[in-house]
């Protein structure tokens, strides 16, 4: 089969040539809108004609709306318009999350050949990336890789934090690194002045867009923020207090050197979950590991992070207490932007179960009620109905402030008494194996990622960790066991339902 010279695919109607072709990827909150609105303005008010279209995503950061702008000379005519964007047609493409980069260049607007493509780093995490109970978050890493194959010109910054810093939104320091990256014909003042016909917000909205601009013109050494997490705050507090807290840490010091900077991160997590006496008993379940440990340390290590994380679990006093902390007033207050002058209003909405209230009463009675069905029904009639509290109210603020200044009362609790006896069981379990199989022992430990959170989210993850656990018992002579224990709990986290943990068992148990 031969095509007529005219049907040749490679030729193209010349008068295309002029048509810039500009595609935004943006989800909700990001003004997406906002910033097509300047690009059409400007290109108007500089002599080109142009055109705008949406097509609208789902809420939720399940899907991004698609921006797309055309503009071309007006002095070429009328030019005709595309309505979306077209794989390997597009020359700019801004992007208002890293992710949604990744997705451009999947779905063929991101071409080597025209394209720039101008993203932030900054996450905003799909729902998708949300619900895996283990981590979820893409690497962003590798899509910043595949842009530098993809396009033939990245600007990558945290343009997000820019407009931040600035009171602003991205969509204003994206624009800045539009200006900045010469992709059209108009000089820095132009964009500016799109800004300033808005009338709302311009002052912050051109700060933003300076920082992005000079962002996008200087460059970034590294695009992709760290991911280290800070370093907890200065300890404050009555000189005897002190000098315990300073005694505890001082034994961390003289931990192995792989081991000392977990435990000192976990001593100050039991401790600010109960007290100094709680941080005791924290390195004292840590030395009964060290004992029995060797150099490298893998199992202190892992002991180390694991232990800390299992006796600061989280339950309601806990929650309470997390929820009226003013560094988290502070952190609403910072990301609603609210001012000295503006009111606040914050809602908590809670929906506790009759196990979340019984595990609060003393640990014999409540074993026997959660023991008695009837009761459990009863307590359930009760309390198991969403509640909203306004904790910007005094009353709404004290109910949780109370609730969660009942550390105390924690030790005597139900829930004490079965996280802890849950604690020595597994770490029994893990020292059970260490003569035989060090490796194994190693991975038993690590197995107590598998719960974590309260309530509905505990109750899957505790039965994860107990299924994981009884697998494990059935291959532990195996001499590959601590790769299939590894392989467990790897599947354990990939799914919440736990089909894939369901798949990895039924293996197991095929040659068992």
């Amino acid at each position: 089969m031969t095509l007529h010279p005219t049907f040749d695919p490679v030729l193209q109607d010349p008068q295309l040539d002029g048509i810039i072709k500009l595609a935004i990827l943006a989800v909700g909150g990001q003004g997406g809108g906002v910033l097509t609105g300047w690009i059409e303005d400007l290109a108007r008010a500089n002599g080109y004609a142009a055109q705008a279209t949406s097509v609208a995503g789902v809420a939720q950061r399940t899907g991004a709306t698609v921006y797309y702008v055309e503009m071309a000379p007006a002095a070429k005519g009328s030019p005709v318009f595309s309505l979306m964007p077209a794989a390997g047609d597009v020359d700019i493409m801004i992007t208002a999350e890293l992710m949604e980069a990744g997705r451009a260049i999947i779905r063929g607007f991101v071409t080597p050949d025209r394209t720039t493509l101008i993203t932030s780093t900054h996450r905003s995490l799909a729902v998708s990336e949300k619900t895996v109970p283990g981590d979820g978050i893409a690497n962003g890493a590798e899509v910043l890789a595949a842009a530098d194959i993809a396009a033939r010109r990245v600007i990558a910054a945290d343009f997000d934090a820019l407009a931040i810093a600035q009171g602003s939104v991205i969509s204003a320091s994206l624009f800045g690194a539009l200006a900045a990256s010469e992709t059209l014909p108009f000089p820095r003042e132009a964009f500016q002045t799109a800004i300033a016909k808005g009338g709302k917000g311009v002052e912050p909205s051109l700060n933003a867009f300076a920082a992005g601009f000079q962002a996008a013109r200087d460059g970034v050494q590294n695009p992709v923020a760290s991911t280290t997490l800070p370093r907890g705050e200065e300890v404050t507090g009555p000189a005897k207090l002190l000098f315990e807290w300073s005694t505890l840490v001082a034994r961390t010091n003289r931990l192995p050197e792989p081991v000392a900077d977990v435990a000192r991160a976990g001593l100050r997590k039991v401790v600010d979950f109960q007290t100094l006496a709680y941080g005791r008993a924290y390195l004292d379940r840590l030395d009964q590991i060290l004992t029995q440990d060797r150099a490298p340390f893998d199992l202190s290590r892992a002991a180390a992070k694991h232990i800390a994380n299992a006796m600061a679990y989280d339950d309601i006093i806990r929650v309470a207490d997390e929820k009226t902390r003013a560094a988290r007033m502070t952190r609403i207050a910072g990301e609603m932007g609210a001012k000295d002058q503006h009111l606040l209003h914050v809602t908590e909405f809670f929906h506790p179960r009759a196990e979340e209230i019984v595990s609060l009463l003393p640990a014999r009675m409540g074993a026997r009620w959660a023991a008695n069905p009837r009761r459990m029904a009863l307590i359930d009639r009760l309390f198991n109905k969403g509640r909203r509290l306004r904790t910007d109210s005094l009353r709404g603020f004290l109910s949780l402030h109370v609730l969660g200044g009942m550390k105390g009362w924690r030790l005597k609790s139900l829930r004490h008494a079965t996280e802890i006896a849950h604690l020595e069981a597994w770490l029994a379990t893990a020292l059970t194996y260490l003569p035989q199989n060090y490796d194994l022992a190693v991975e038993v430990i690590r197995c107590r990622r598998l719960i974590k959170g309260y309530s509905d989210t505990h109750a899957r993850g505790r039965s994860k960790f107990d299924r994981v656990l009884a697998a494990i018992a059935e291959i532990k002579d195996r001499e590959d066991a601590a790769d299939w224990a590894r392989r467990l709990r790897e599947s354990a986290l990939k799914d919440e339902e736990g089909k894939a943990l369901d798949g990895a068992i039924a293996t197991i148990r095929s040659f068992a």
